[in-house]
């Protein structure tokens, strides 16, 4: 945890940004009949009958001290999936850094070994080496700021039956570059002085 909160201290750096990594998935849900328009004193109407056309997961890569996201959606949650996720932030986002401070939880998938499993050994040890690892304990993934941000997204555009995974993607990718030219981030403000009061339960005691 305090490795966490020390990381999140760091001031801003363009050539070792730090980022915070998270993943969720939705139903992909369409409907059986048209919705009928809001008019005025009525609110939308939808049928209470609903396909399921199956599930995306979402990748949310937040980067807090430039007020910055991006988001990716893909139909599967594997290794293959996270692994294209890191190209991505190393290839695309972020060519020219350094060194890429990496904030994530310890799900199976969110380990650099996955990197093996999706590209050629030395492209796997290539990027591999741009990523600086640090992951939230088990059962605090509350300090993961791409958390945050997913429950923001989640209720700003994601609280609609959405039925296919090119429909997700548009709309997830428009919601994140609303909220990037409106640069909205998160102000993280507990510290490791904080966790050290007010969670002292969890420190061994002597």
């Amino acid at each position: 945890m305090e490795d966490v909160l020390e990381v999140y201290k760091l001031p801003y750096n363009a050539k070792r940004p730090v980022v915070c990594l998270d993943e969720t998935n939705r139903q992909l849900i369409g409907e059986t009949r048209t919705p009928l328009a809001m008019l005025p004193g009525k609110p939308a109407r939808y049928d209470f009958e609903y396909v399921r056309n199956g599930v995306a997961d979402i990748f949310m890569m937040f980067e807090p001290l430039a007020a910055r996201r991006q988001v990716l959606v893909t139909q599967t949650r594997t290794r293959v999936d996270f692994a294209e996720c890191l190209r991505i932030l190393s290839d695309e986002y972020y060519p020219e850094a350094e060194k890429i401070t990496l904030v994530m939880d310890n799900l199976n998938t969110h380990t650099l070994a996955s990197l093996y499993v999706a590209f050629p050994p030395e492209q796997a040890r290539h990027l591999a080496q741009r990523f600086e690892i640090h992951h939230t304990p088990k059962h605090a993934s509350w300090l993961n700021m791409a958390e945050i941000e997913i429950g923001i997204m989640s209720r700003q555009c994601l609280n609609r039956r959405i039925p296919s995974i090119e429909l997700m993607s548009q709309q997830c990718l428009s919601w994140a570059a609303s909220r990037n030219a409106a640069h909205g981030t998160v102000h993280w403000h507990f510290t490791t002085a904080d966790a050290r009061i007010r969670l002292q339960h969890l420190y061994p005691k002597f």
